[in-house]
This record gives structure tokens, sequence and C-alpha cells, in this order.
């Protein structure tokens, strides 16, 4: 009998320039056996995604940060991952036009949104 091969969980890049929201995003996708890779800001997020030995399966981004807002985050990830799956968070999320293909949750949100979210768009 022969033993299964252990399967990777997937990886979420976190990007979120608040330091306490970002722990407890990562926190719960911890939590819910998610490998999780964080970034403070887009710099660090792009040094991440052009890594082309390190995978990412979803990339969630805060919508309205310093620098570069989440929009041209996205662009620009895809532009290095192309067909990347990402996810958008923001307290406006009704009011935020979201380019096709990609999802928004609203802030604040419950660990079963996240998590019913993310299962979502990583099947």
């Amino acid at each position: 009998m022969s033993v299964p091969a252990p399967v990777t969980p997937p990886t979420i890049l976190v990007v979120e320039d608040d330091s306490i929201v970002r722990m407890l995003i990562v926190d719960v996708l911890e939590e819910l056996e998610y490998k999780v890779l964080e970034a403070e800001g887009c710099e660090e997020a792009l040094a991440l995604l052009k890594d082309t030995d390190r995978s990412i399966d979803l990339m969630m981004t805060d919508v309205n940060m310093p620098i570069m807002d989440g929009r041209e985050l996205a662009k620009e990830a895809r532009s290095v991952r192309p067909g990347l799956p990402i996810l958008f968070a923001s307290g406006y999320a009704e009011s935020i036009d979201v380019p096709e293909g990609m999802n928004v949750i609203g802030k604040p949100f419950s660990i079963d949104q996240l998590r019913d979210k993310v299962k979502r768009i990583l099947s």
C-alpha cells in the first residue's frame, strides 16, 4: 500500500498596510491551514510575486494603501503572474468596481465569510 504524497496547502499572499488587520487576517488563514505570505505594502508584495520559485495561489490585498492602491497592485501582479486570483478587501466593498475575474470582500468580515470566499476562489 503506497502512502499518498502530502498535499501542499495553497499559498495566500496578504497585502495590508495596517499591521493589526494584517496580523488578524494571517492568523485566520493560518488557522484554516493555508500557507500565508505577508506584505506590508506594494513594493514588498511585488518582490514576493516576482520570485518565480515561490508558489502563490491567491493574493488578498487592501484596496486603499499608500503609494500604490490595490487595483494598481493587482494590475502589476497580473503582469508578473497572469491569471493569479485576486481578492480585494475594502470597507467600501459595495462601491468599488473590481476588474473582471477578481473578487471583493467587505470589511469588516467574519472568519466564516473569509473562509467561504477563499474556498470559492481557490476551488
